[in-house]
């Protein structure tokens, strides 16, 4: 089994120990289906603002809930491997819900950490309200411009599709 991935319960306390040793807990979310240099440089990006690097990334289900049923293209087991190879990463855990405001409420991260791609408005405002009622700080990352999945997936079916002859 992969130390990196944990449940809840086995944050919470990782959480907790961290409290109480005054280390910074940075918690960012996401997809993360084929991995690509705009989430490498964002997970380091993010991983530099605490002391901890907590990833929670959505299951396969809440991917097709929110991008359709054609996608994730790697499942969830095999993302979350990914990921946690990463030494940027210290924990991944996988949420099924929409939105992991539950995890967040339960975690209570010091640093709320978005992509480049949200502002301050478009972030889930649950999520937001959240942070800031426990007075956790929101940081919004600026991306690498032109680095995303779909462009990532739009580019080999362009270089696999056969022109019409």
């Amino acid at each position: 089994m992969n130390e990196k991935i944990k449940s809840l319960e086995e944050l919470m306390l990782i959480r907790e120990k961290a409290r109480d040793e005054g280390r910074r807990v940075v918690w960012t979310n996401g997809c993360y289906d084929i991995l690509h240099a705009g989430h490498v440089l964002y997970l380091e990006k993010a991983r530099r603002l605490g002391d901890l690097l907590f990833v929670g990334l959505n299951s396969d289900l809440s991917i097709r809930s929110s991008k359709g049923p054609l996608r994730p293209i790697v499942l969830e087991d095999e993302r979350a491997i990914v990921i946690s190879a990463l030494s940027c990463v210290d924990y991944v855990i996988i949420f099924h819900e929409d939105s992991p405001v539950n995890i967040i409420r339960a975690l209570k991260p010091d640093i709320y950490a978005k992509g480049g791609d949200y502002t301050i408005d478009t972030i889930d405002q649950g999520e937001r309200r959240l942070v800031e009622s426990y007075g956790g700080e929101i940081a919004l990352l600026p991306g690498v411009e032109g680095n995303s999945t779909t462009a990532v997936i739009n580019r080999i079916l362009r270089a696999y599709t056969k022109p019409n002859s």
